[in-house]
């Protein structure tokens, strides 16, 4: 109910003070469970996305420091968010997602960085908790405002979805699957991000 409200909310919010947003390929949303994967560089991403997979919630991975105090704790909580300690992972950072996804949920992780960085280990961890959980990956590109500032200039925000990618489409051992399905994901947010330049120049 919670996450339905703030929704609302900060959607009526953006919808007035911000740019067109526009949702490209929602056609290829698929059913739950799967694990969203977008990456980011900032928590604007994060909004607009559950904006696009709305009425379908995301269970967020976010870093346990947002969670510190009962306020902030109860915040996150109620918006679905559950926390890891990403300098120092342990098990939990692995069981939870997999439990969420065992449940029909959809995960939606984040990994920091530029569309563009070539060190996989960032891209490696989603693919892990799909490869775990048994579900595919749906890749999804964000073009737009990158702080509150950008917003209030009202810049064009879109989000643009890419074909699943299924994580058990194939025999080979896990360590093989994982490296090859990261340089998929990779690959997919280069396409997705071309695409997007690609439909802004029309």
């Amino acid at each position: 109910m919670f996450y339905r409200f703030a929704k609302g909310v900060v959607h009526f919010i953006l919808a007035i003070i911000g740019g067109r947003f526009q949702v490209q390929n929602k056609e290829k949303i698929i059913e739950g469970p799967y694990v969203v994967v977008s990456t980011h560089t900032s928590w604007i991403e994060i909004i607009y996305l559950g904006f696009a997979l709305y009425p379908t919630p995301i269970h967020y991975m976010a870093k346990q420091e947002l969670f510190k105090g009962k306020m902030l704790n109860w915040l996150m909580t109620h918006l679905n968010a559950f926390p890891v300690n990403r300098s120092n992972p342990g098990p939990s950072a692995i069981k939870a997602p997999i439990r969420l996804l065992r449940q029909g949920k959809v995960v939606g992780i984040f990994p920091s960085g530029t569309r563009k960085q070539t060190n996989l280990h960032l891209k490696r961890g989603a693919v892990t908790i799909a490869y775990k959980g048994n579900v595919p990956m749906l890749p999804a590109v964000y073009d737009g405002p990158k702080n509150f500032k950008e917003i209030l200039k009202r810049k064009p925000i879109i989000i643009r979805f890419g074909d699943a990618i299924q994580v058990h489409d194939t025999e080979q051992e896990q360590k093989l699957v994982l490296e090859q399905k990261s340089e998929e994901l990779m690959k997919t947010f280069e396409t997705l991000q071309a695409e997007i330049e690609a439909t802004k120049k029309k």
